[in-house]
């Protein structure tokens, strides 16, 4: 294999193996894919290059992977990953998109080992901008379909994030825990910068489940016995006053009880709803509060416990009978405003930047929100 002139040293990746950060494995038939590191100065920037097909035209870039301050090393691995074009080669927005298509097996690889992926620097502009570098990636949509928070279609797949009050936190949950049909990665897109705080926080899962696990083995141990059910009441329509106020019909998508009762509760999402005179109540579980993720081989604090124990409150909604163990105990409180603190420690909190694309492994992490002062305007995207 030829090298680059200079003071670099490079790595190629072969079938079956996967050691060096970075590395991955491709079937025979997909471009060859290089990985070029400084010798000198700071070890933490890799080159990736990419070498097309001889029979497929391309404009692909180069992506660098770049340390920022707020990354925080487990096991030798920045958490999160951060890529940033190379100064060298100008990037358009067609560009990163197919460099993205080409680089797809590398860009798995680097979220299956960190988690997590912001993209920081890239001509990212609009909400526009936003659905065609989602949709570069090729991962198939998931509809926004019993989710508490409320959300307003942008463009295409695009929704807005959350929108309650900036004034409130958002507390760290995997995204649609509390339902059985949930995302394996999510996107998050920052169109106008905050004008002060609203961070979106992120933790590795298994982090806090290895923590809870060796500071409270019986309480989860229960939790993984008994699991969690949630319980919600939902208007007729939606709340922005409320961090959860998604009302029933933009919950389910219809404006039909019938439809809301039998296509999502039954056959969707085995949830039970009971009609009340202005709403509904809704009741998930028992689900798992802790799973399973066979890809990295590892157990993974999976739920919204948290979330729903401090944050699920409005005029409709306590709390603390929010959610409870799934024999219908309440949680202790001690345990949960702990587990908080736990959350917050081990988290990284990246100030947005205009333009930032930040993936998230839904199954690897938990995320948040900081309180903000307006203007603020991120954008999210839902996959299966």
């Amino acid at each position: 294999m030829q090298t680059r002139p200079g003071p670099i040293n490079t790595y190629k990746s072969e079938p079956g193996h996967i050691s060096q950060p970075g590395e991955f494995t491709l079937p025979p038939h997909y471009p060859s894919l290089e990985f070029s590191r400084p010798r000198f100065h700071n070890r933490s920037v890799r080159r990736v290059n990419y070498t097309p097909h001889p029979r497929r035209e391309t404009m692909a870039g180069t992506f660098v992977q770049t340390p920022i301050p707020q990354q925080k090393p487990y096991n030798g691995v920045r958490f999160p990953a951060v890529l940033s074009p190379s100064p060298a080669v100008p990037f358009t927005l067609s560009a990163l998109t197919k460099t993205i298509e080409a680089q797809r097996p590398y860009l798995e690889a680097l979220l299956r080992e960190s988690g997590a992926v912001l993209f920081r620097g890239f001509p990212v502009n609009s909400a526009s901008d936003f659905n065609d570098v989602v949709e570069a990636f090729g991962f198939e949509e998931l509809p926004y379909v019993g989710g508490a928070a409320p959300r307003t279609n942008v463009v295409g797949r695009v929704f807005t994030a959350n929108e309650s009050p900036p004034d409130q936190k958002i507390p760290f949950h995997h995204e649609m825990a509390q339902v059985p049909e949930f995302p394996s990665k999510l996107f998050f897109f920052c169109e106008v910068e905050p004008g002060s705080g609203g961070e979106t926080p992120i933790v590795l899962s298994h982090i806090v489940y290895e923590r809870m696990r060796d500071k409270y083995p019986e309480f989860v141990e229960k939790l993984e016995e008994h699991g969690l059910i949630y319980t919600r009441v939902l208007g007729e329509g939606d709340d922005p006053s409320s961090p959860i106020d998604r009302g029933w019909k933009s919950t389910f998508l219809t404006n039909d009880k019938g439809i809301a009762e039998e296509r999502y509760r039954a056959a969707k999402l085995g949830m039970k709803l009971e009609w009340l005179e202005d709403g509904v109540k809704s009741i998930m579980g028992p689900i798992p509060g802790v799973k399973y993720d066979n890809t990295r081989q590892r157990k993974i604090w999976f739920n919204s416990m948290v979330a729903a124990y401090t944050g699920w409150k409005d005029a409709r909604n306590n709390p603390v009978k929010a959610v409870t163990f799934g024999d219908g105990n309440l949680l202790p409180a001690d345990v949960i405003y702990d587990c908080l603190k736990i959350l917050e420690e081990v988290s990284v909190a990246i100030p947005w930047h205009k333009g930032d694309v930040l993936l998230l492994d839904n199954l690897a992490v938990l995320h948040s929100r900081k309180s903000f002062s307006p203007p603020r305007r991120v954008l999210a995207s839902l996959c299966k």
